[in-house]
């Protein structure tokens, strides 16, 4: 597993490139403050419910969460289940909000 920092990921994001970004938080986090992710909780990646990122094995994943610590654990487990290219977003949406607002 790979970190990605906020700026490198914002830098890129805000270039236009077009990158497949997995929040891995529960509902309620998302829908207080989200930066565009495919939402799958920590505990569906746990169970193995993947079918929305099902197709994105051979692809650069960047799993975030509120702070670091369950998109490293979904970054993990992820790549027990083959995907390929996995970076955990360091600090999170509140290293995010810190350095860029919400």
């Amino acid at each position: 597993m790979e970190n990605i920092t906020v700026e490198d990921l914002k830098k890129r994001i805000d270039s236009g490139e077009q990158l497949n970004l997995v929040d891995v938080r529960e509902p309620h986090e998302n829908a207080e403050f989200n930066i565009g992710g495919t939402l799958v909780p920590l505990g569906d990646i746990r169970s193995m419910e993947i079918e929305a990122i099902e197709g994105l094995k051979d692809q650069e994943v960047i799993v975030y969460c509120r702070s670091g610590n369950r998109s490293g654990q979904a970054a993990m487990v992820l790549e027990t289940m083959g995907f390929s290219n996995v970076k955990n977003l360091t600090g999170g949406m509140l290293k995010w909000q810190e350095t860029f607002g919400a």
